[in-house]
């Protein structure tokens, strides 16, 4: 009996529509935290809990110190991408993979190399003015102090989804899409407990339906294949 690597090694290799969707587990591997784990930032003692401090409520009554909690805890310093990242870009450019759907908002997928990455949660990397939607890079963000302010005088925010706020429609819609097009569907560091984010397995209709996690998660009986494990080891190790 084959083991599951040589199944969906099989499955990679043999594909030209790939689609990957990821949560925080994949980038925990490049050393950024998470929310949820031991380490995440649910555990940390903070003058607020952080889903609180992440609302869009708390930002427009608390702006400042939402920013000092943004700058100190949400902008990953230093981190690279990992193998994970690197196969994914590697799998778009030999034609195998056709989009990246994620839920991380750190922009390490296109630092790889990624091209069509779908960011279900925004990214640290764009920034508008709320007043008159000029852009400013992530630079501006660190760079400032207290809030951060356009030329005009309007409050630069960050393109992220925060609680109580909507995913983006045109996001949603090109993810589901693709997930409904797939011939393979990668879900990869998530435990699939987060929605609405989670019900986009739903959309799949094929039957490679892959999980990869350190832990067990809400889907894996809906699963053709289930791999425990550190995703960026088990996609180094498939060599494909």
């Amino acid at each position: 009996m084959k083991e599951a690597k040589d199944i969906l090694r099989e499955w990679v290799q043999g594909s030209e529509n790939i689609v990957f969707f990821g949560g925080a587990g994949v980038s925990t591997e490049s050393g950024i935290p998470d929310f949820r784990s031991e380490d995440g930032l649910y555990r940390q003692s903070f003058r607020y809990p952080p889903e609180t401090m992440l609302s869009h409520t708390f930002f427009l009554r608390h702006t400042a110190e939402f920013f000092a909690f943004y700058r100190a805890k949400m902008i990953p310093r230093g981190a690279k991408p990992n193998p994970a990242h690197c196969a994914l870009a590697r799998w778009e450019k030999e034609g195998r993979l056709r989009a990246v759907v994620t839920q991380n908002i750190d922009g390490l997928h296109q630092l790889a190399g990624s091209k069509n990455v779908l960011e279900l949660h925004g990214s640290i990397h764009r920034n508008h003015c709320m007043r008159c939607g000029n852009f400013y890079p992530l630079s501006t963000i660190e760079e400032s102090e207290g809030v951060p302010r356009c030329a005009c005088g309007g409050t630069i925010k960050p393109d992220v989804v925060l609680y109580e706020e909507p995913l983006d429609e045109a996001v949603w819609a090109a993810a589901v899409r693709a997930i409904a097009a797939a011939d393979v569907l990668i879900v990869g560091g998530t435990s699939l407990t987060v929605y609405p984010a989670a019900a986009l397995l739903d959309a799949y209709c094929g039957q490679k339906l892959v999980l990869i996690n350190r832990d067990a998660t809400a889907r894996d009986n809906a699963a053709n294949l289930v791999l425990r494990g550190s995703i960026g080891e088990i996609f180094s190790s498939l060599k494909v």
